[in-house]
Order: C-alpha cells, then structure tokens, then sequence
C-alpha cells in the first residue's frame, strides 16, 4: 500500500509540472531489472493519463525491449557496451553479493558490495557519456521540449541531461545504502535511535547496544561507504558543464517534487 500511494503522489506532482493540467512529454533514465519493472508501473499509468512518455534506452540493454510493440517511445542510443557485458556484469554483482561477500562482518560485507557497486557505476557511467557526448542525440532532446525528466536515483546521469536540456526532473528510488541521498538530499529524517540503517538487518525495535551498533553503521555510510565514485563523476560533471561540479548529494531524490538542477558552485 505505501508504495502505491508513493506512485499517486508521484503522478499528482507530474502532473503539476504541466501547464493547466495539459498532458506532457516526460524523458525518462532507466535502469535494468528490477528497476525497470518499478518505474514501467509509472509510465504505464502516465500514458493511461495522455502524457507522453520517451525512454532513452542503450543497444545493450537486457531487459528493456525497444522492439516490442509499446505506447512507450523507446529513443535507442548506441553504445560500445555489449549485452553480453552489461549481464555478466550485473551476474557478477548478484553472485557477489550473495555468496561471496562476507556475511560475518558488516564492515567486510560492505567493502565488497562497495566494489561491485563501483563497477557498475562505471558502466553507467559509460553510458552517460555515450547519451551526454552524442551530440546529434542531445540536438534531437533538446529539439522534442520535454517538459520533465524522470530518472531512477541508482543510477546517475540523469540530473546531468536535465542541466543539458533545461528541465526540471523527478527521481524514483526504493532506498539506497545507509540512507545517504533519502537524509542529504531527501531531507528525510532518519534518527539512528529509532531508523535502523537499510540492510543492518536490526529492527525497529532496538536493544541500546543495538541502538549503538546502529549509530557506528551510520557513521560508516555517511564517512566512508560511496554510492558511486564520486571523484570520476564530478570529474566528468565538470568537464561536460565546463566549471567545477559535484555528483555527491546534489542529485537529490526528493521523489515527489520537481527540481531545477544546481550542479555546480
């Protein structure tokens, strides 16, 4: 029930984007998988509503079929990246994350979950460039008046092609580690005492020593553990924008609200 009223509200604040309730054009940063199938959810629903919905989607994707008949426009970019890649990679992750990594130790347990989740930052990261450097792709963005962007949060680069196309944008995002854009750029109230962190496995009701491992776990995701590599996304930022920007914390998920993007200093 919660996250169907979370996609409600979603939709209202969409719908809010459009000038006297008229339907728009809404471009939209996917991400593989499960992801995929959460926001289809969306779409479907804002195309049952008349707006028009246009997915940038690479030659590599897994899921994502461009082929298939759909009221979804697909806008296929080409990429180096081979499906064969893209599934190995994400293969990987999940027998990593399963039976590899160390369960007996969070801090070891997440420093292998960090590596892989840098990996596949590097590979969105490739395809960004492969959307953000197309420059007869951006022309054709730009030339359609999308009213809106809306993106997956797990996966960046979608705030940057806001900046590009000067549009507002909306993110969608099951959680991510610790917590960290929900509290930064959220302004979600997590209070170690009574919020245990995502995957901590601690309830939300805790023991005081509990309460004290929970207070050490934020600590580490807020000062140690990154959702991305940040260094070669604010160096990739600022090369794009051509002045010194930052991924951490300004692609802010706040879910429902439509954002102006502000990248830079």
């Amino acid at each position: 029930m919660c996250m169907k009223w979370i996609s409600v509200l979603l939709l209202i604040q969409l719908s809010c984007c459009f000038n006297c309730g008229t339907c728009g054009k809404v471009l939209v940063w996917p991400t593989e998988y499960s992801h995929w199938l959460n926001i289809k959810t969306i779409l479907d629903e804002l195309i049952q509503r008349g707006h028009e919905v246009t997915v940038l989607v690479s030659s590599s994707s897994i899921l994502i079929d461009s082929n298939k008949p759909s009221s979804i426009k697909f806008e296929v970019y080409p990429t180096a990246l081979t499906k064969d890649e893209m599934e190995l990679l994400f293969m990987t992750w999940i027998k990593k994350w399963t039976y590899e990594a160390p369960k007996d130790s969070f801090f070891a347990y997440f420093s292998v979950i960090q590596e892989s989740i840098w990996g596949y930052s590097d590979i969105i990261l490739r395809l960004c460039k492969d959307v953000v450097l197309n420059k007869k792709l951006m022309v054709k963005l730009q030339e359609s008046k999308f009213d809106v962007l809306f993106a997956d949060a797990v996966s960046p680069c979608g705030e940057l092609q806001a900046e590009l196309l000067n549009i507002p944008f909306l993110y969608t995002v099951r959680f991510t580690t610790g917590y960290s854009y929900e509290k930064y750029s959220g302004g979600l109230l997590t209070p170690p005492s009574y919020v245990p962190v995502i995957l901590s496995e601690l309830q939300d009701r805790m023991t005081f020593m509990e309460r004290v491992k929970n207070m050490i776990y934020v600590l580490y995701f807020d000062f140690w553990f990154q959702q991305v590599n940040e260094k070669k996304w604010d160096q990739f930022y600022s090369e794009v924008l051509g002045k010194s920007c930052f991924y951490k914390y300004t692609t802010a998920p706040t879910f429902l609200v439509p954002l102006q993007v502000n990248l830079c200093k």
